[in-house]
């Protein structure tokens, strides 16, 4: 029947008007009949009609056959792909591990890519000196300059502020070389957790006679370390012996999590990344609340999520770098602002690093256990917490660590398909 119905168009065309001969033999037309009378006094013509029919019923049986195979591939792969969810508070270090992953399973950044971080790394510099010299009159008790004559230093600086399009001159590096020497400047950053400071401040900061050069080119670590907002979500496929992951950053501001739920489908894992050191910080949004109960607040909502029930979650505890140098300093007792820590005792199953000072051993593991107050208290044993302690910018830490939490991210790959 769908042949004949197909033949009958190509003859008559599906716009045409024409009458068809009555019940009572009256003819409303001629045009549909001759078309009739050719196909019937023509055998050849009727044979070319059903051959260029079966050719494009063939043709589209071809085409149909080929999509089914693409679609059936593109679903094999997709089921062989483990998907990573990155989530954290802001500035807790998830960019950086992309960027890691980059580095170690994407060949790194190549050359291009690397003249374009160069002007983000100029801006770290420029906003790190401006929020240090910004900042020293407005803490309290305020901070000096070791040398008043300094003074229109800062002054040039601070106009800089509102500046768009800024060129960074030879000026420019000079002042805030000079201003970074200064003992008073370095008391202000020194107090950089009563006010909001990028990490990468004395990284880039001390490396200012390095990126003014012309000929400047970043090194991977100087990508690392370099500090960009991220807003939206930003997907990085690579591959690790013939598996493929997409791994999936989202911004972590308070403002950018109602874009999360956007990623959880079908997710194998959440990489939930935490910055250890940030205990006696607050966060940009409301510049109130500690940025540690930040995380741990996030991390129950997300652990309690009935969405993610079924999802379990790798913790990292990142910053561990930053950690150990606040702990040792003594200048900021995580006390402080944590008043259980005091009644804290090292677990049995503390595995310090080797040479690890105590104090950091039992500061990183008290963090690492309000993590798992908050997952053992409301675990179902539908989904579990894995901790890891990280360095973001550490490349040979990132590697180690990721290739641990591979075989647990297979495991639930497995049970995500119900293969385990």
């Amino acid at each position: 029947m769908g042949v004949c119905h197909s033949l009958r168009s190509r003859v008559i065309g599906p716009q045409s008007s024409i009458a068809y001969t009555g019940r009572g033999g009256g003819t409303g037309g001629t045009e549909g009949d001759q078309g009739h009378a050719d196909l019937a006094s023509d055998p050849q013509l009727r044979d070319r009609l059903r051959a260029e029919e079966k050719a494009r019923m063939k043709a589209e049986n071809k085409r149909s056959r080929s999509i089914d195979k693409t679609l059936k591939a593109e679903k094999r792969e997709y089921k062989q792909t483990h998907r990573l969810l990155l989530l954290g508070a802001g500035e807790s270090g998830k960019s950086t591990i992309v960027k890691q992953m980059r580095i170690l399973h994407v060949n790194g950044f190549n050359a291009e890519e690397k003249k374009q971080k160069i002007q983000d790394i100029k801006n770290n510099i420029k906003e790190a000196i401006e929020t240090i010299v910004a900042a020293m009159s407005t803490l309290a008790p305020p901070v000096q300059l070791a040398s008043p004559e300094n003074q229109f230093r800062i002054e040039y600086i601070l106009n800089l502020v509102n500046q768009k399009d800024f060129e960074f001159t030879a000026e420019f590096y000079e002042h805030t070389k000079i201003l970074w020497q200064d003992e008073g400047v370095k008391a202000c950053y020194e107090r950089s957790n009563e006010y909001q400071l990028i990490d990468c401040a004395q990284y880039f900061l001390d490396k200012i006679d390095i990126v003014k050069q012309s000929d400047y080119s970043p090194p991977d670590q100087d990508l690392l370390r370099c500090r960009v907002l991220t807003s939206g979500i930003f997907e990085t496929r690579f591959q690790v012996d013939k598996v493929n992951f997409h791994m999936f950053d989202v911004g972590g501001q308070r403002d950018e999590r109602r874009k999360w739920i956007q990623c959880f489908n079908d997710v194998t894992a959440i990489i939930f990344v935490v910055a250890s050191s940030s205990y006696n910080m607050v966060i940009r949004e409301d510049n109130q609340t500690n940025r540690l109960q930040e995380a741990l607040n996030l991390f129950k909502n997300i652990w309690n999520n009935r969405w993610l029930r079924t999802i379990s979650v790798i913790l990292f505890l990142n910053k561990q770098d930053l950690l150990a140098e606040k702990v040792l300093a003594g200048k900021s007792k995580i006390e402080e602002y944590f008043p259980e820590f005091a009644r804290y005792t090292t677990p049995d199953d503390a595995t310090p690093e080797p040479g690890e000072d105590p104090r950091v051993t039992r500061a990183k593991y008290f963090i690492r256990d309000e993590f798992l107050r908050i997952s053992t208290a409301s675990g179902d044993g539908r989904h579990y917490c894995y901790p890891h302690f990280t360095c973001a910018v550490d490349t040979e830490n990132i590697r180690r660590v990721f290739n641990d939490c591979r075989d647990i991210i297979q495991r639930m790959h497995l049970r995500q398909y119900e293969l385990l």
